[in-house]
């Protein structure tokens, strides 16, 4: 019997129209041996929910570049927990100044990875976490 592999969601909500990160982390993540979906661009928290659920996925990446991480994220934390679906790993990346990252795991985000991480990173974060 094979394990199971972990599934993830790449999510870009809000306005930004920026996707070459979440390209890159959705191409480790599948070499990674993740099975990988990924939203594209200018998708609303409600959708990137009702994707992750319809999807089972495990991990919930959320890729912001536009500013409005303070908003988006905690909206994509507070409905996954209205549905339910509270059960899943959310992490973030993109460019968020260091000062709003406590704020951000607070609100539920379990880490967060900003320009510069290695892929590896955020690969073994999600490994460790994902309850399997």
């Amino acid at each position: 019997m094979t394990e199971r592999k972990i599934r993830v969601l790449v999510a870009k909500p809000g306005l930004d129209g920026h996707d070459r990160g979440a390209k890159v982390i959705a191409r480790a993540f599948r070499d990674a041996g993740f099975e990988v979906i990924y939203t594209g661009l200018r998708q609303t928290p409600e959708q990137i929910v009702a994707v992750s659920i319809q999807e089972d996925v495990d991990v919930v990446a959320i890729s912001l570049l536009s500013g409005a991480h303070g908003t988006l994220m905690p909206k994509v934390v507070n409905l996954l927990r209205e549905k339910g679906a509270d059960d899943k790993l959310i992490i973030g990346g993109g460019v968020i100044p260091d000062d709003d990252i406590p704020a951000l795991k607070e609100a539920g985000i379990a880490e967060i990875f900003t320009p510069g991480t290695p892929t590896s990173v955020p690969i073994e974060f999600i490994k460790a976490n994902v309850r399997q």
